[in-house]
């Protein structure tokens, strides 16, 4: 077999065995198993939001095993095709098994893509917001440079791009600017950029023309959609009526129409005291669900700040990526280990290999 066919075999098996692992295909297959049960109780589809909402699931997990198989699948196929053809030196069947295994191999790099996107808001839109650290002028223009990198990927992405803010450098360049980045996985994609970046490079603004460090910061946050499922378990409700001391005339204070629940494992508190209990019951739990979507919205902001707090100062010992001008040229991220000689690609936008290997490597 050719060297360069040997290398991308070993390639496809690396992303295989990658996607088997974020797909957990065994924890799929019993989680299809449990959700088949669900579907097949007598009253499953009494709640038909709930019912469609398992369905999606069910087949959601379905189609990763399916899509999975059929990759293992045809990658065996195709080696065998080719080893077969290299024993009978058919070149016309050899060539073409090898342009399926080179195609393969682009197909099961876009299921490792989608295999790695996986977290809760993955597929959001975001928020890109750099700041220039220490370093007056020099850093002001590093921010500019990164907000021109950021734009270039963005644009090559497809992805709309949004204005918010932005704050211009004394001299040159810009102390501060936010952008609303919309497209499919524009989180997914671009979260792992948060953090210092490092740039090292003879200064354009220094009449001596020495070498200078810059830093500037980083934070990417996912725009947090309303399309938060609340489910809301009877165990956890305590359901109290009481007698309704509201206006309402002689049956209102004189029966227990009103309402109290009481979410236990969050200690949330909703009480309605209309005529009718069971429109007060509705009341209670419209109330409640958007008490609990309340506490999931600062969960997640919550969590986003944290991320924010851990990229630390822009400074010396906080960077996640350095870029290199001067004495040599390379691009390096110290989390991944990943770097390049072509730096003026990566300030033109190609990110790529530094956002895959970031998704790879960092949980």
């Amino acid at each position: 077999m050719k060297a360069e066919i040997e290398q991308i075999s070993n390639d496809i098996v690396a992303s295989l065995t990658l996607i088997e692992s974020r797909y957990n295909i065994k924890e799929c297959t019993l989680k299809i198993e449990e959700l088949t049960a669900i579907s097949e109780e007598e009253n499953f589809w009494l709640d038909n939001d709930y019912a469609q909402k398992i369905m999606r699931q069910r087949q959601s997990l379905i189609s990763k095993i399916e899509s999975f198989e059929t990759m293992k699948v045809n990658f065996d196929d195709t080696l065998e095709l080719i080893e077969l053809a290299e024993k009978e030196n058919d070149q016309e069947v050899l060539l073409e098994a090898e342009a399926s295994l080179v195609k393969l191999k682009d197909t099961v790099k876009i299921i490792e893509l989608e295999a790695l996107l996986s977290g809760e808001m993955d597929q959001n839109n975001t928020f890109l917001e750099i700041n220039s650290g220490a370093g007056g002028t020099e850093s002001c223009d590093w921010a500019q440079m990164l907000s021109r990198m950021y734009l270039r990927y963005s644009d090559k992405r497809g992805f709309k791009i949004d204005l918010i803010s932005q704050t211009n450098g004394d001299d040159a360049g810009i102390k501060s600017v936010t952008y609303k980045i919309n497209g499919l996985n524009a989180y997914g994609l671009l979260k792992h950029e948060s953090g210092v970046h490092r740039l090292v490079r003879i200064s354009p603004f220094d009449s001596n023309s020495r070498r200078h460090t810059s830093f500037s910061s980083v934070w990417v946050y996912p725009e947090v959609d309303e399309n938060i499922d609340i489910q809301i378990n009877a165990s956890d409700l305590r359901i109290d009526t009481f007698r309704s001391s509201g206006s309402g005339g002689q049956h209102v204070n004189t029966t227990d129409s009103a309402v109290r629940i009481t979410h236990l494992p969050t200690g949330i508190v909703v009480t309605s005291s209309e005529k009718s209990q069971h429109q007060n019951r509705s009341i209670c739990m419209s109330a409640l669900r958007s008490r609990l979507y309340e506490n999931e919205m600062k969960k997640k902001l919550q969590n986003i700040q944290e991320q924010h707090e851990k990229k630390g100062e822009a400074g010396w010992g906080n960077q996640i990526r350095s870029y290199v001008l001067h004495p040599y040229q390379m691009v390096k991220d110290v989390r991944t280990q990943e770097e390049t000689a072509d730096t003026q690609s990566v300030l033109d936008g190609s990110l790529d290999n530094f956002i895959y290997s970031a998704l790879a490597k960092i949980r």
